[in-house]
């Protein structure tokens, strides 16, 4: 069995404040299922030490770089020191903003497997490739590399299926949506390895709540969540939580 596993990404949000809040909640009100908090990077140390080990808790990026003349990034070995375990590889607003390639990404779950972080690589459609009705090659691409580059060693990440045009629109996939693109996700990890396709936890992420997580969560192929706007309000967060059970 995967164990269900719902992740909180802050993005430019939260404050020394906040992330006390919200880990004091979780902490206090252990959820039924594995969660971890990817907060800013200022405030890892900060959610590490709050977070007493009962929450995981991950950076929102790192380098594909070890170390070097790399102004404003940070590396593996870095968020590994503080005591982040997990990175978010690959998030949309990565991809669009900064224009991270497939190649790009595929180093990056590398440089955080050699670190001993877990990455969760976020894989998604824009809206005119889903009105297209070309969901299933974009995901296709997208696992491609990270496919060719790490092979076996992808048993070791999650996957987040987060279509764009649901993010932070208030659209939702139904739940029937979500579960075929896991299911085809798994069909294509089962291609390249069977046993794979079975270990690899997926998640959806794509504006999550508590309302609509229980039937999200209910279906065969989807792991848990990756939640955004709904993950900084500590009474709605733990709700989509409880929901993982």
């Amino acid at each position: 069995m995967r164990r269900k596993l719902v992740a909180a990404n802050w993005k430019m949000h939260g404050s020394s404040a906040l992330t006390a809040t919200l880990l004091g909640a979780l902490v206090a009100e252990p959820p039924p299922c594995e969660v971890v908090v990817f907060p800013p990077f200022p405030y890892l140390p900060q959610a590490v030490q709050l977070a007493f080990g009962a929450v995981g808790v991950g950076a929102q990026d790192l380098s594909a770089h070890v170390q070097g003349a790399y102004t404003g990034e940070v590396s593996a070995a870095m968020l590994h020191e503080v005591g982040a375990r997990w990175v978010l590889v690959g998030h949309s607003e990565r991809r669009q903003y900064h224009h991270e390639s497939d190649v790009l990404i595929a180093a990056k779950l590398q440089r955080a497997l050699e670190n001993g972080l877990t990455p969760v690589l976020c894989v998604g459609e824009t809206l005119d490739e889903h009105e297209r009705g070309n969901t299933e090659r974009v995901i296709a691409s997208q696992l491609q590399t990270p496919l060719q580059v790490l092979g076996g060693g992808l048993a070791g990440v999650v996957i987040a299926y987060e279509p764009i045009w649901a993010i932070g629109t208030g659209r939702t996939a139904s739940a029937a949506q979500v579960q075929a693109v896991h299911a085809f996700m798994r069909s294509q990890l089962a291609a390249h390895d069977a046993k794979l396709s079975r270990l690899i936890r997926l998640l959806y992420g794509g504006s999550v709540k508590a309302a609509n997580a229980p039937e999200l969560f209910a279906q065969p192929d989807v792991d848990g969540g990756l939640v955004g706007g709904a993950s900084l309000l500590a009474e709605e967060f733990l709700a989509i939580c409880v929901a993982a059970r």
